[in-house]
Parts: structure tokens; C-alpha cells; sequence
């Protein structure tokens, strides 16, 4: 079936509001939230529409200004605008646009991304000098070897910098020649120093990327469509790793998939916190967390 009329923003506020607000936090973070250039907006969306009826119904498609209204009516303080190219000759330009946008925007965090092609390292390294604050790569979308000699240098300045960098490396939705714990763990052998951010906990391999995490101080999980009933009906998380995913608390953070979800913005926080892992742990990774990651002082979103 088609996805569900968007929530009434001032009702669904309220009930985003009603997780963090009890908990004393002074809003939410999200660090994957997606702001792109209207036709690559439009070819994503269209990704999902293919997939057929009902397989990924995305409940928000406002414009720009509908959905930064409805983070912002939510309470999330800070969010990226994560973005990634499918070819060459890209991520310059979505580059251009997205720090342009965050200049626009205060509340959105500098966002930059990168392909493994030869003047990988020239772009990233201007990005770095305009100011991004986290960065995107795709593997399984961009279906480029995250070992590339070309990219080799980006991991390098990304770990000099301290500046994190949000991977979706993982499986999920489904297998690419590069993805899984294999090619990124070399990588992190390589850099065990770069600040990396694994998409949606590495679903469905949740247990390999624990251990990365286990591993290397510096890697981070973020809860992106984990735990929801979406997510579980087929990639569920294992109820046996969650002490170990408590353990791992100050390294998990918030991430959402908006606006490109087929549920409520509410339904990933209600199941982060259904988890029980306590008040404390969804502090974390709702806010404190990533505040200290990115240094939120050095961007006051007022």
C-alpha cells in the first residue's frame, strides 16, 4: 500500500517531545538525516517507489523547508545533511551544495562526501578547509572498494582531522561486492585513528560490527532503522548482543534515515528506548554522545 498521510507536525512534536523531553536533555542529535540536491532527492525517493507497493512506503516527502520545520519542531539541535555520489565526477558538486546549504541553515552540520576516483583527496581536503564537520560514504551505493588507493588519503586527513565520517558498509538492504566487516575493517587497520560512524549499527551483521567497534576505540554505531518494526521484521537484532551494545554506550549514537523512513520519526526513539538498557544509555545516544563528537559547542545552532 502507498505510505500514510505525514503526521500532523504539532501532534507528532509533541509525541517526540514527550521521549526526551523527561529525560533532562536539552534536545535531540541526529546524525543521519539526508538533505540533498532536489534531483538526487528525487532519484533516491524514486529507488524506494521501485522497490513496489508497500516495500518502503516514505512517510515524509515535504520540501526542504516542511522537513527542517519538522526536525526543529522535534527538538533535534543538530543533524547532517548526509549525501553520497553513485558515479565519478560527483561529490565535488554535492559537496558545494551542502555546505552551501548548511550556511543557510544553522542548525545542520556541515556535510561533505567523497568516490574513490583520482581527485578524491583534492576535494576533500577543500571541504575540510571550508569547514565540514562529518562526512558520508556510501560503499554498498557507490559499489567502490573502500581500500582504493585513491581513497587511502581521505581516511588519512578525515583521521588527522578528527572529523567523523558516517559509513554504510553494512549488508543491508542488500549485499554489495565491497560491503560487510572485511573491506572497512582493513581500513580501520590502516587508520585506527579515523573517527567512523557505521549506518544502521552494520545491519544485518550486527554481531561483526560490534567487534569492529570492540576493536577501535574510534568506531561509533548509529541506531539508523535498527530496532524499529520495520527493521525486525527482517534483520532483527539480536536480543543476546545488547549488554555488549550497552557496553558500547558513549559510541552509539542517534540516527534516523529521515526523512526517507516508512514510519513515525517517534517509532526509532520509542524503540531505542524500549530496548531498557536505561536512562542513562538513551541520554547518550539521543544527545550526549554525539554533542562530544562533534564538538556541538563550535556550532551553536540558537
Amino acid at each position: 500500500m502507498d505510505a500514510a498521510p505525514e503526521p500532523d507536525v504539532a501532534v507528532e512534536a509533541a509525541d517526540v517531545r514527550a521521549v526526551w523531553e523527561p529525560l533532562g536533555l536539552p534536545g535531540l542529535i541526529d546524525l543521519h538525516v539526508h538533505f540533498m540536491p532536489q534531483p538526487v532527492l528525487a532519484k533516491v525517493r524514486q529507488f524506494f517507489d521501485d522497490l513496489g507497493p508497500g516495500a518502503w512506503p516514505i512517510l515524509y516527502r515535504g520540501d526542504d523547508q516542511d522537513r527542517l520545520g519538522r526536525l526543529r519542531a522535534f527538538g533535534v539541535k543538530a543533524f547532517p545533511s548526509l549525501l553520497y555520489p553513485h558515479k565519478p565526477a560527483m561529490a565535488a558538486w554535492l559537496n558545494a551544495w551542502s555546505l552551501e546549504f548548511a550556511q543557510e541553515n544553522a542548525d545542520v552540520l556541515p556535510t561533505a562526501t567523497f568516490y574513490a576516483e583520482p581527485t578524491a583527496a583534492d576535494y576533500v581536503a577543500e571541504a575540510l578547509a571550508a569547514g565540514a564537520r562529518i562526512f558520508k560514504s556510501h560503499v554498498q551505493v557507490g559499489a567502490y572498494d573502500p581500500r582504493d588507493a585513491f581513497l587511502d588519503p581521505v581516511w588519512g586527513m578525515l583521521a588527522d582531522a578528527g572529523v567523523p565520517v558516517v559509513v554504510h558498509c553494512g549488508d543491508g538492504p542488500s549485499p554489495g561486492e565491497f560491503t560487510g566487516v572485511g573491506p572497512f575493517g582493513e581500513v580501520m587497520e590502516r587508520h585506527p585513528s579515523l573517527t567512523a560512524v557505521i549506518a544502521h549499527l552494520g545491519m544485518p551483521r550486527y554481531e561483526d560490527f560490534l567487534e569492529l567497534a570492540e576493536r577501535f576505540g574510534r568506531v561509533h554505531l548509529d541506531t539508523t532503522m535498527a530496532f524499529t518494526s520495520f527493521a525486525e521484521a527482517t534483520a532483527p537484532f539480536p536480543t543476546e548482543l545488547l549488554p555488549r551494545l550497552r557496553d558500547l554506550g558513549d559510541r552509539v549514537l542517534l540516527g534516523s534515515d529521515f526523512p526517507n523512513i516508512p514510519h513515525p520519526y517517534v517509532h526509532q526513539l520509542e524503540s531505542i528506548v524500549g530496548l531498557g538498557l536505561g536512562d542513562d544509555w538513551v541520554r547518550g545516544v539521543l544527545h550526549d554522545n554525539a554533542a562530544r563528537l562533534i564538538a556541538l559547542d563550535r556550532k551553536d545552532p540558537a
